[in-house]
């Protein structure tokens, strides 16, 4: 007797193995996630990926920051391989990586431009949001943005300046503002602008919103006619246009105004699919991801918002939940 319940148990154990072999276990998502953002979502997403990296110890978060459109460009243009697109101008993604590349371009947060300054800065005593554009004129007065060919921050610093011309019924504001911002004040990154202005180096940077709070710069807020954060008055913010230049050499295009809208987009060739999709979940979720968004002063939608009942479909079924179909 005791010899057959030797055997059988024997049988059970080997049994047990055959089918461990034969059934691989679970596996959690593990490996590296690539991600490339625009540098005005480095913060933020900095501690996004920290969150996410102390719950899911298997994943490797891996990011580039720099203006959208070179982001972009690296991955159309360049074949770099990456995992994950966010832009700071959604219409980014819709231009240079929709269809070939994504099938999906999900909004997630808004934000607006200001104008930052430091105790440092020229006349920062002074300024107000209703002499801005009187002091950005004087000659000892050194202010910059973004390079608009590369990042939206800085075609959209341009459109804040041909909106105030309008706005405020000043004709040829618009050109005198650009006549005292020479060439090497345009940085190719928005972020590179913080260093400039900490070290004294310039006195004025237009900035989002989010960063001037996330770097704890001192800013003027500017009306919602300008400042290109209120959907509400894309009816006038349409009458900025800015040319920039293409996807080939030669070739140019025109950005017309809209307010600030950043989008993001799972790859089609995403090399870690299944990490990355857990990863913007994370990102999606309002106790998440868009939480620290807007602690960090980025208002996020929630939930996120695509185009779309096709582009809902082309998501993973466990972003679907993460998203509403709204133009």
């Amino acid at each position: 007797m005791i010899s057959l319940l030797r055997r059988t148990l024997k049988m059970a154990v080997l049994t047990a193995f055959a089918l461990s072999l034969a059934v691989p276990a679970f596996a959690q998502p593990s490996g590296k996630v690539i991600i490339f953002h625009a540098g005005s979502l480095s913060v933020p997403f900095k501690a996004i990926e920290d969150k996410f990296e102390k719950a899911h110890p298997g994943i490797d978060i891996l990011r580039e920051a720099g203006g959208s459109t070179k982001m972009a460009r690296m991955i159309s243009e360049l074949g770099k391989p990456a995992d994950i697109m966010a832009s700071a101008d959604f219409t980014v993604i819709d231009k240079n990586l929709v269809p070939k590349f994504a099938n999906n371009n999900i909004r997630f947060a808004s934000n607006q431009l200001v104008l930052c300054y430091t105790d440092k800065s020229r006349y920062a005593d002074e300024i107000t949001a209703d002499n801005w554009y009187e002091i950005l004129q004087r000659k000892d007065v050194v202010w910059g943005h973004s390079e608009p060919n590369i990042d939206p921050c800085g075609y959209r610093s341009v459109m804040v300046l041909q909106l105030a011309e309008k706005f405020y019924g000043k004709p040829g504001l618009y050109e005198k503002l650009l006549a005292n911002r020479p060439k090497k004040n345009i940085r190719p990154k928005s972020v590179e602008l913080i260093s400039m202005l900490e070290s004294g180096n310039m006195d004025y940077a237009w900035e989002y919103l989010s960063v001037a709070v996330q770097h704890g710069l001192k800013y003027v807020k500017l009306d919602d006619h300008i400042n290109l954060g209120n959907y509400k008055f894309d009816p006038f913010y349409a009458q900025a246009k800015v040319k920039v230049t293409g996807k080939k050499p030669g070739e140019f295009i025109t950005r017309t105004g809209k307010s600030c809208t950043y989008g993001i987009t799972l790859l089609n060739d995403a090399p870690n699919r299944e990490a990355a999709t857990l990863f913007m979940d994370y990102l999606l979720d309002p106790e998440g991801g868009l939480k620290i968004l807007r602690d960090m002063g980025q208002p996020p939608f929630a939930p996120a918002r695509v185009s779309s009942e096709e582009m809902v479909k082309a998501l993973p079924a466990s972003l679907q939940k993460r998203v509403e179909v709204r133009n």
